[in-house]
This record gives C-alpha cells, structure tokens and sequence, in this order.
C-alpha cells in the first residue's frame, strides 16, 4: 500500500512539473527581447527591387521599419491600362514603419503608415528626368498580418536564428501630392488624351500586398 501510495505522488510529482515547465517554456516568448533582420523575396523576383526590414520585439510588441528601392513595373506587373498606353512605372523609393501586437509567437498583426514615390515613363524608354511624364508621392495607412517561423529554433548553432515570415497586408492610399489624383496628358503611342491616376501600392498597384521574407532573429535577452 505504501509503495502505490509513494508511486502515486512520484507520478503526481512528475506530472505537476512537467506541466509547470511546459507551461513555462509556452509563456517565454510574451517576454522576449529580440531583434530581426529580414529581405523580401516579392521585390527581387517580381519588380526587380529589393526590400529590407528590421523588428524590434518588445515582449508581446513589435515594432518595425520598412524601406523598399528600384522597384520597376511594366508588361505584366501594370494595369491593363497603363499597359495599353504602354507605360512602365518606377518606384525609386517606399518607406515607413509599424507598430503591432503578437497574438501569438507566430503571428503578429501591426498597423503601418507607408510613403511610396512613383514615376511614369514609356515603356523601353530611359529613366531619366527629361522622359519622366509624371511623378507623385503618396501615404497609405492600412494593416498588416504577420508571421514567423523559425525551422531551427531548437538548434544550438547559428541555424537557430534562420526565419520565414510571410505577410498579408492591406495598405490604402489615403494621401497623394497629385492634384486631383489624376494627370492628363497626350499620349504618344495612342495618339491620344490620356489619364495617370493615382495607385496604391501593393499588387497590381491595388491595396493588397502579399510577400514571403527570409532573414535572421537575434535574442537580446538571455534566458537565466
């Protein structure tokens, strides 16, 4: 009887620890302290251009900055209209921040104003100020869903740090330096009066932006 009653508590004992050190191991990343570096996959292999990232997360708080460069649209990655004026669009510089909130240690969602720079050339053409047909800025305000994955995290090596972190984010234009968001002007494949408005910034110059980055986390904090 002694011995059912030593085995019950050792197994009770066991039990109890195992809960509360998973429990424990569960709770760690609400108190984290890192710092991530990562590279947009969309930009390079779809516009040409390059995207570079970088978090600060602040235990359930993240905040990011965000600055993409030489982002070039024609053919396929235009609207259709500005396809059939037979236009390329050039995206010198988009920049901005967020700050967000970790629902969970995988996924995060922020809020993000955004600026953007577009200018507007014929297709083929150099891209230099005396063939610019128009250029403009524009702010957009919206959302983004986050997320991270790291495959290594349980390695002891440098692999530990390695991440993916695909992304869903919503980004309207809700501000842009062209009057009356539109230019008219004559185009000359069309031979005709054309029109450039004003676009948003994601795919298919619509709000939705959609990407997969790559890049490496970096623990600030040491675990005790």
């Amino acid at each position: 009887m002694t011995n059912k009653i030593q085995n019950s508590a050792s197994a009770l004992l066991l039990l109890s620890f195992t809960f509360f050190a998973f429990h424990v191991q569960a709770q760690d990343w609400k108190s984290e302290k890192k710092f991530n570096l990562v590279f947009g996959l969309t930009q390079p292999l779809l516009v040409k251009g390059f995207n570079l990232e970088g978090n600060y997360i602040h235990n359930r708080l993240i905040f990011d900055y965000s600055h993409g460069a030489s982002l070039d649209f024609s053919e396929s990655t235009v609207t259709t209209d500005l396809k059939r004026q037979g236009l390329a669009v050039h995206v010198p510089w988009t920049t901005g921040f967020g700050v967000g909130y970790r629902l969970k240690e995988w996924i995060n969602v922020r809020v993000e104003p955004k600026w953007h720079r577009f200018e507007f050339y014929y297709d083929g053409e150099t891209q230099n100020r005396a063939n610019e047909i128009v250029s403009y800025n524009t702010m957009s305000l919206g959302i983004g869903i986050y997320g991270h994955y790291q495959p290594f995290k349980n390695q002891k090596s440098f692999l530990k740090g390695i991440m993916i972190a695909p992304s869903i984010r919503f980004w309207p234009t809700i501000a842009s330096s062209l009057k009356g968001d539109k230019y008219e002007y004559t185009n000359k494949n069309t031979l005709k009066q054309e029109e450039i408005k004003t676009l948003d910034p994601g795919i298919g110059f619509t709000p939705f932006v959609f990407n997969i980055s790559i890049g490496y986390s970096f623990n600030l904090k040491k675990k005790a």
